[in-house]
C-alpha cells in the first residue's frame, strides 16, 4: 500500500533531518551556510513539486487537497462521519471508490507532512546559523 509506505518514509526523513540539525552546531560557518542553502533548495524543490502535482490534478482532487491544507480538523471529521455512516450492505464498486479516495487523501497528507518537515529542517538550520553568527559577533565585540 503506497500510503503506508510513504508514511514509513517520513520516519527516515525525520531521522535524517534530526541528525543534520544536531551535526550543524559543530560545523564551521561556511559549511553551515552551505547546509542552510541546501536545505532551503530542497524545501523549495519539494514545494514546487507539490504545486506542480496540485496543478496537474483534477478539480475534485485539488478541492480535496486544499481542504486538507486549510482545515485539517474539518477533513478528519468528514472522513470519520462518512465511515460511520457506511452501511454493511454497500456494494463493492462504491467501497472501491471510497478506498481510492481515502488512499489519495492519505498520500496527499503524507506529501504535505514531508514538505513541512523539510521547511522545519530549513528553519532550524537557519536558526543555528543565525545563533552562530550572533555568537561570533558578540565575541568580536568584547
Amino acid at each position: 500500500m503506497q500510503a503506508s509506505d510513504d508514511f514509513a518514509k517520513l520516519k527516515g526523513q525525520i531521522e535524517t533531518a534530526d541528525r543534520s540539525i544536531r551535526e550543524a552546531a559543530a560545523r564551521g560557518t561556511d559549511e553551515l551556510k552551505a547546509m542552510v542553502e541546501q536545505a532551503r533548495q530542497n524545501a523549495e524543490t519539494h514545494a514546487t513539486e507539490l504545486r506542480s502535482k496540485s496543478q496537474e490534478a483534477s478539480y475534485e482532487a485539488e478541492r480535496h487537497w486544499q481542504e486538507v491544507q486549510t482545515d485539517w480538523a474539518k477533513h478528519v471529521k468528514r472522513i470519520r462521519e462518512r465511515i460511520d455512516a457506511k452501511k454493511a450492505d454497500i456494494d463493492a464498486d462504491v467501497a472501491e471508490n471510497d478506498a481510492e479516495w481515502a488512499e489519495a487523501d492519505a498520500i496527499d497528507a503524507v506529501e504535505f507532512a514531508s514538505a513541512a518537515i523539510e521547511e522545519a529542517q530549513y528553519a532550524v538550520l537557519d536558526a543555528v546559523l543565525a545563533r552562530k553568527d550572533a555568537d561570533v559577533m558578540a565575541a568580536a565585540a568584547t
